[in-house]
């Protein structure tokens, strides 16, 4: 996929395009010229997240729920190609409503992918994750592991939509570009282990109680670096299905991110575990991703672990203390 020209902007559809990381995605693809359309119930994202680009009459904001076919299907006329952001945040809720990710994962994906083949239109980019692959016995995983044998309902349904993007690439000569994230931390976050933890220390002060052993190890990448890694990813590779992992090259464990947020917010907090290697069912204790994929395109993100999670720390709480939006931070 190649950047559009000035004479001839392009029209990109962003489902979930007020969340942390769509929001930020539309910025990009603004900065490079494109004409968005986004798509979002705004269950969990937020519309002053796009605050910077609510005026832009290139940006065109719309309420609407990807797991209804009927009323999202006109929107993808005129549109050249898909980001399909658009999904359950909270892994853990999956456990408890079981139906969820089935809903709001793989048949939200099926309808985004049945109402750009009715509309024509055959290019799309997916954020799935690193939880497709389980509990892997290979370190760093590369894309080509398997058998992917995920854990979580969460990575169930992100599986079952890499499979049906596949089916529709070989059926409908679709071309598309599967991301497989770490852990994507950033302004506009409403969610995951930084922002959980200062909310736990805002309601109990003394203590800071920190799920499992503490042990539990994974990449966390910078948001900007997600998008464009993103965007750089489907202008130089060309393949019917292009996978990449989206991660730095380390990690960084639970309990060395519960002390970054103590030292950094000057917490006198106590740490407390919950025990046992996992911080809840179908939670991957070990996550670390190989990016050679993406590094032989010649991308590669600009941050280590330790570094995204001190920037993720600051932002978040920023944010909790004051009304200004994360997006109009971020810019």
């Amino acid at each position: 996929m190649t950047a559009p020209t000035r004479e001839a902007p392009r029209r990109a559809l962003v489902t979930g395009g007020a969340g942390g990381i769509g929001a930020h995605l539309v910025f990009a693809l603004r900065e490079r010229g494109w004409a968005v359309r986004v798509l979002d119930n705004f269950s969990s994202g937020r519309v002053e997240n796009l605050a910077p680009v609510r005026e832009d009459p290139q940006v065109e904001v719309l309420r609407a729920d990807v797991t209804d076919l009927a009323k999202i299907a006109p929107h993808f006329q005129g549109v050249d190609t898909v980001w399909h952001l658009s999904a359950n945040p909270d892994v853990r809720r999956g456990a408890v409503e079981t139906d969820l990710d089935v809903q709001q994962g793989t048949v939200a994906t099926r309808n985004v992918l049945e109402a750009m083949r009715r509309a024509n239109v055959s290019t799309i980019a997916f954020s799935s994750s690193s939880v497709v692959y389980g509990h892997p016995k290979v370190f760093p995983t590369r894309e080509d592991y398997g058998p992917l044998l995920p854990e979580s309902l969460y990575g169930a349904s992100k599986l079952g939509s890499e499979g049906l993007i596949s089916a529709f690439c070989h059926s409908f000569g679709f071309r598309s570009w599967i991301f497989r994230f770490a852990n994507v931390v950033g302004p506009g976050a409403n969610h995951g282990v930084i922002y959980d933890f200062l909310k736990k220390i805002e309601k109990t002060p003394d203590r800071l109680e920190v799920l499992g052993d503490g042990k539990q190890s994974k990449g966390y990448l910078w948001v900007e670096d997600c998008v464009q890694a993103m965007i750089y990813a489907t202008e130089h590779s060309n393949d019917a299905v292009n996978v990449f992992n989206l991660a730095p090259e380390d990690t960084i464990s639970v309990a060395e991110i519960a002390q970054k947020v103590l030292t950094l917010t000057g917490s006198k907090a106590r740490i407390e575990y919950t025990g046992g290697p996992r911080g809840w069912p179908g939670d991957v204790p070990v996550q670390r991703l190989s990016i050679e994929r993406l590094k032989a395109i010649g991308y590669r993100p600009r941050y280590r672990s330790a570094e995204v999670v001190e920037k993720a720390i600051r932002t978040l709480q920023a944010e909790l203390r004051g009304p200004t939006s994360a997006a109009t931070r971020a810019r």
